[in-house]
C-alpha cells in the first residue's frame, strides 16, 4: 500500500496544503495534483464526481505528487469503504455532530478491531498485498477527517475528536457561519473555530479547515490549523475566465 505521505507530515506537526476538486474532471485533479499540493480532495457532496469518474481521478492524482482523497455525499458505510477500496488515502466525512456520528464513521473507514470496514477480493490493496498485512497497514495508513461545520459539533468537538480511529476534523466555515446564525469571520464565528482547534489539541488530533482565500488560508495556519485546503477548482478557473476576458477589454 501506498505510504500516506500527508499522514505523515501532519503527525509530525507540519502544515499539509491542499486543494478541492468539484468539477468532475480527471484532468483538472491531474492538473492540480502536478502543481504541487500534498493532497486532492475530490468533493463528492456538493461536487460533479460519480463513483466510477472518481476510480479514474484517483489514479489521475497519483501521477502527480499528490495523494488522492475524497469527501464523501454522506457519512454512509458502503460508500467510504468503497471509496478506500478503490483508492482514496483519506476520506471526509460531512455534518459530523456527535460522538455517534463520528464513531459511525470509523465503522466504515477502519478494518476490525478498530471499526468494521469489510474486506473483498478486490480492491487497490488486495491485487498486490497480502489482505492480512493490508487490513492492518490500511488502518495505519488512510486518514479519517469528520468536518465539524454546526454549533452543536462546536459544543461537542472535544467528544468527537477524542472517538478512536478518528485522526482529525476538517472545519466548514462557511456552513458553520450559517449554523451559528452569524456572518463568517465575526468574533463568535472565530472563537467557535478557535475552540475547535483548542478541542483537537487536546485530543491529540489534527485540526484541519476548508477555505477558498489564501490570506485565510496563511492566517488559519497561523492559528494551529494543519489540514488545510485554499481553494478549489471551479472557483480558480472561473476567477482566470474573467480576469482574462477584462484583460482583453481592457477593464
Amino acid at each position: 500500500m501506498r505510504t500516506n505521505t500527508v499522514k505523515q507530515k501532519l503527525l509530525r506537526g507540519e502544515p499539509s496544503i491542499g486543494a478541492e476538486a468539484g468539477l468532475g474532471s480527471v484532468l483538472a485533479a491531474e492538473s492540480m495534483s502536478r502543481v504541487g499540493f500534498d493532497y486532492v480532495v475530490l468533493d463528492m457532496q456538493h461536487g460533479a464526481w460519480t463513483e466510477e469518474s472518481v476510480m479514474y481521478a484517483f489514479r489521475s492524482i497519483a501521477l502527480g505528487k499528490a495523494l488522492p482523497m475524497a469527501q464523501v455525499r454522506s457519512n454512509d458505510f458502503g460508500l467510504i469503504g468503497r471509496l478506500l477500496d478503490i483508492g482514496a488515502m483519506g476520506v471526509v466525512v460531512p455534518l459530523v455532530n456527535s460522538v455517534e456520528d463520528a464513531e459511525k464513521a470509523v465503522l466504515a473507514a477502519r478494518y476490525p478491531p478498530l471499526g468494521g470496514r469489510s474486506g473483498g477480493n478486490f480492491g487497490t490493496g488486495f491485487l498486490s498485498d497480502d489482505p492480512d498485512d493490508y487490513q492492518k497497514v490500511a488502518n495505519e495508513e488512510i486518514f479519517l477527517a469528520v468536518q465539524i461545520e454546526s454549533a452543536p459539533a462546536v459544543e461537542s468537538a472535544e467528544a468527537i475528536m477524542a472517538v478512536e480511529g478518528i485522526d482529525g476534523c476538517w472545519i466548514g466555515p462557511g456552513d458553520l457561519s450559517a449554523s451559528m446564525g452569524t456572518a463568517p469571520g465575526t468574533p463568535e464565528h472565530t472563537a467557535a473555530i478557535r475552540s475547535v482547534i483548542a478541542a483537537c489539541h487536546k485530543t491529540g488530533k489534527i485540526p484541519g479547515i476548508s477555505l477558498g482565500e489564501v490570506e485565510l488560508a496563511r492566517f488559519w495556519i497561523d492559528e494551529g490549523c494543519r489540514f488545510v485546503t485554499c481553494g478549489d477548482d471551479g472557483s480558480w478557473m472561473a476567477v482566470g475566465a474573467r480576469a482574462a476576458l477584462a484583460g482583453v477589454k481592457g477593464e
